[in-house]
């Protein structure tokens, strides 16, 4: 853990005061995701868990609601993992359908969102917890991301850098 890191009584980070110490001490970089992704309705209850390849489970989201949208990143170095996103998230952040449909009711969408301000979690930082904006537990690694969205820095959450490579353009380097 970082020295002078905000926790919670809970033992979880406060991920939104850790950004800021992060992007105050090393500079916020600006990305954004800039591969297309596979999406599909998600059947209401649904819960996704997104795994990571060579790390495991990474989230589980809350089950979904009606036109809420699982999504599926294609990047083989983390298993395209899936993820569940609200329907009013989903048509702020993609566009589409761009392509055929798939197998299983898998439709191609391409990313539409605003870039996003990031910081890299420093080699030396211990693995640690925080609770992410859909209310469940992230854990987040030495060298992954943590991604805000700009115009609302309540939305921060984990990027796995394997998933941030594979899917994001750098538009402003941090530091």
């Amino acid at each position: 853990m970082t020295r002078g890191t905000p926790q919670e009584d809970t033992g979880l980070v406060d991920i939104l005061a850790y950004f800021d110490i992060i992007s105050a001490r090393d500079g916020a970089g600006l990305a954004a995701k800039t591969r297309a992704v596979d999406a599909r309705r998600a059947e209401p209850g649904e819960v996704i868990e997104t795994h990571i390849a060579g790390e495991g489970l990474e989230t589980r989201s809350a089950p979904a609601r009606p036109g809420d949208m699982v999504v599926r990143n294609r990047c083989e170095a983390t298993g395209n993992e899936e993820f569940l996103l609200s329907a009013d998230v989903f048509v702020r952040k993609y566009s589409g359908p761009t392509g055929v449909s798939a197998q299983e009711g898998w439709q191609e969408y391409s990313p539409v969102s605003e870039p996003v301000r990031f910081v890299y979690v420093p080699a030396m930082q211990a693995a640690f917890s925080f609770m992410a904006p859909w209310d469940e537990p992230m854990v987040a690694r030495p060298g992954d991301i943590i991604a805000q969205d700009p115009a609302d820095p309540s939305d921060t959450y984990r990027i796995a850098r394997k998933a941030f490579d594979c899917t994001y353009e750098i538009l402003d380097p941090a530091g």
